[in-house]
């Protein structure tokens, strides 16, 4: 080792924990009091529930001989937590753990001064736990003698009780401040009730209709009946890539639950409700966990540490966060946004496009080799772009592989299209061709397949997921719904915002009426009754967009929940004004609105941009409000033109308020569920929505049109100037639980009128057999 090692250095943070751009010497981060970043690491052992401490080295400048964390230290100057949280672990007790292992359990500031005065330690510490089945032997520990002097096991209950009393023996954390959280984590995991677990897990279910989906195949000819074999399996797929999509050690929680679930009830519980969302986050819960790692898979790694004896290995529980990630497993989980700008701003024009474009994933160069050793010097960017042709290359060769055999027996000529195209786009990265295929599709058989939409990336609303829709077309109920597509530009024309902002040349979206067989992918929790693609701003530019609506999930949203949330939220006198002709045609123009008002915008500055790239994380939020509200305005307009019948005039806008209690029971932290809070609030406080004595609300005619049209043009106008800071106040204001939605939310949960439906496909489910 050299004796003349260069000091390491910090990034120095705001006080609020944000980096200023610069970094010091640690000696001087400490000196002057400057905020910066730490990792603290706690390996847990599950069956003697004891946490591993360590005894800091005599020659420690920082609570010497003193018992500690497992493993601590130091972020350094351009590292990220988790390659720290990993390093520190490597070189102080010499145990090897790949990232799976490490649980972001919570962010926490310690602010003290020691050594009279001379050393200010002011630190924003990631804590990470990581949970063994069992201890770790004490021999299989490679100490590193300038660090660490011994390391030993103590129960979770005595070490607390030590902290509390603030023995001298131990380095000090106030239990009773923010550093109780982690005695509360292991508490509630290992001390629960699991009769008390299997109720609420059984009452979050419950929420969720059941119903059998499935359509008429007596149209299909026998060589699309051949074909649909085919896009089922690769539809499954979708299914493979969006659970790794979600959290990247999802696909092994996945595989555990499924393979545990008949071993209790509340396993069979557990892999139920992971089944409906997708990952251990409940989507009608603003994304609150419903299971622990506690719950989650064991691995076992032979060679982590030392050999010892007969000890077979390590044992470790496949770790997720507790908090879901804004950025899915899109980025690198602990990538924060200034760190993702910086190093976009070093990047070439086209580079930065690709950055933030729809069909790829960013990753770090230090996890790459895996080596833990930091290549990293201060002030390089760790972060690259991989297409996701690469990252999920097995799965998509597989997928093409089954669409390209499709592909080859199906005589549609636009299906045989479609389905060559996008096997080739799963290859090259490059959706364009495949996207103009789909929009051009006129077979019985319909499909929709490949990464679309953005709402998982609640980071940045950049990055796609991959979805797939397999159903047959309807074609009496398409042939009705010519009316919306063709009078497209007609309502761009008179859409309530300054004519400067509207466009001249709006395509006309193609809609299509489907009897869904099967979904897959970003399907999660509540269902989409219709969709409007593709998100490609060149495509939706040079060609419009084009619809599907999903006719039997409609109906089935439509008897199982619509008609029970009527009967209890909305007015008596108003309720025989909720019908499903009127909440399908709002359905059909809100997807249709998803093609008319801004999209590719011009800034105050001259500089060309789309909604999307400008309002960031705001966006789908505010889309969704904007297809819903705008939809709404569209149908009065229509009628006003005698192109739809009068008689939907009070239907339309009392079936609108139904569906609102309907869509905000996703949650405030859904995109759909955001957007529709924003409408009623704003319906409610302008007058349009009037809330009565008995707990329901009625529609007053007389202010519904008024308060609509003043709403779409709020946020068209925010979307044309793609102003993120209005948008942001909008949402801010107005999607918060007000009262009336607080007291209907209750009345449904009282009378547990579900919240949305969980379908099952038998067709598709017999195919997969």
């Amino acid at each position: 080792m050299q004796h003349e090692q260069a000091e390491e250095h910090l990034d120095v943070l705001t006080k609020t924990g944000h980096k200023s751009g610069f970094s010091k010497p640690r000696g001087d981060v400490h000196r002057d009091g400057d905020y910066h970043r730490a990792v603290h690491v706690w390996i847990f052992a599950e069956r003697t529930q004891e946490f591993l401490l360590q005894r800091r080295a005599s020659c420690k400048d920082s609570w010497p001989d003193l018992w500690d964390i497992s493993s601590a230290g130091h972020i350094s100057a351009g590292d990220s937590s988790l390659t720290s949280a990993r390093r520190e672990l490597e070189e102080e007790l010499g145990v090897t753990l790949p990232k799976d292992a490490f649980e972001l359990i919570f962010v926490v500031l310690q602010e003290c001064v020691i050594n009279d005065g001379k050393y200010i330690n002011n630190e924003y510490n990631d804590v990470y736990l990581v949970t063994t089945l069992e201890r770790i032997p004490l021999e299989a520990f490679a100490l590193q003698e300038i660090e660490v002097s011994a390391v030993k096991y103590i129960s979770y209950e005595e070490y607390k009780r030590l902290l509390a009393n603030e023995d001298s023996d131990y380095v000090p954390y106030d239990v009773n401040g923010q550093y109780g959280q982690l005695f509360d984590i292991i508490e509630r995991r290992y001390k629960e009730n699991s009769v008390a677990r299997s109720l609420t897990l059984q009452k979050q279910i419950s929420r969720y209709a059941p119903i059998s989906l499935s359509a008429e195949l007596t149209g299909l000819t026998d060589s699309d009946k051949e074909v649909l074999g085919f896009v089922v399996k690769a539809a499954a797929v979708m299914d493979e890539i969006f659970h790794l999509q979600s959290w990247y050690s999802n696909p092994t929680l996945r595989d555990w639950l499924k393979e545990h679930a008949s071993t209790s009830e509340l396993n069979k519980l557990k892999w139920s409700y992971y089944q409906i969302n997708k990952s251990p986050w409940s989507c009608l819960d603003e994304d609150e966990a419903f299971l622990t790692t506690a719950d989650s898979a064991i691995r076992l790694l032979s060679k982590a540490t030392r050999t010892v004896g007969d000890w077979k290995g390590l044992e470790y529980r496949a770790a997720f966060p507790t908090q879901k990630p804004a950025g899915a497993n899109f980025y690198p989980p602990d990538m924060d946004k200034m760190e993702f700008e910086l190093w976009k701003e070093s990047l070439r024009k086209d580079e930065q496009k690709e950055a933030t474009g729809f069909f790829n994933v960013i990753r770090r160069h230090s996890d790459i080799l895996d080596s833990l050793q930091s290549n990293n010097k201060s002030g390089s960017h760790d972060l690259y772009i991989v297409p996701y042709s690469e990252e999920y290359k097995s799965l998509l060769a597989k997928a093409a592989d089954l669409l390209h055999k499709a592909g080859d027996i199906t005589n549609s000529p636009s299906l045989k299209r479609l389905l060559h195209t996008k096997a080739d786009a799963f290859l090259s990265n490059d959706y364009y061709d495949s996207d103009i295929a789909w929009m051009e599709l006129d077979s019985k058989l319909d499909l929709t397949i490949g990464p679309y939409e953005t709402y998982e990336d609640k980071l940045f609303g950049y990055k796609a997921t991959f979805e797939a829709y397999i159903g047959i077309r309807d074609d009496e109920a398409t042939a009705q719904l010519k009316l919306f597509g063709d009078n497209l530009q007609l309502l761009e024309q008179n859409l309530p915002m300054d004519s400067a902002y509207k466009s001249k040349d709006v395509n006309a979206a193609p809609i299509r009426v489907i009897q869904l067989l099967y979904n897959a992918g970003d399907v999660k929790g509540p269902q989409t009754l219709a969709f409007n693609l593709p998100n490609d701003e060149r495509i939706v530019k040079d060609r419009g967009s084009s619809m599907v609506m999903l006719k039997n999930v409609s109906e089935a949203k439509f008897k199982h929940i619509l008609i029970p949330i009527a009967a209890v939220c909305v007015a008596k006198e108003q309720q025989e004004h909720v019908d499903f002709e009127s909440f399908f045609t709002h359905t059909i123009c809100h997807e249709c609105c998803h093609g008319i008002g801004p999209h590719t915008i011009t800034l105050p500055n001259g500089q060309k941009s789309t909604v999307r790239l400008e309002l960031q994380e705001f966006y789908s939020a505010l889309e969704e409000a904007k297809a819903d509200i705008v939809g709404l305005w569209a149908l009065r307009f229509l009628i006003s033109q005698d192109l739809l019948s009068e008689t939907l005039l009070k239907s339309m806008y009392v079936s609108f308020l139904a569906g609102c209690f309907r869509s905000v029971r996703f949650g405030l932290e859904e995109a759909h569920g955001k957007g529709q809070a924003l409408q009623f609030n704003w319906l409610y406080e302008k007058g349009a929505f009037v809330w009565h004595s008995e707990g329901t609300i009625s529609v007053d005619f007389t202010k519904i049109e008024g308060a609509v049209e003043s709403l779409s043009r709020e946020i068209l106008t925010i979307q044309a100037k793609g102003d993120k800071e209005a948008a942001g106040l909008l949402l801010q204001k107005y999607c918060v639980m007000t009262e009336p939605l607080k007291v209907a939310l209750n009345k449904l949960e009282d009378i547990q009128v579900p919240v949305d439906v969980a379908p099952t496909f038998s067709i598709a489910n017999k195919i997969l057999q």
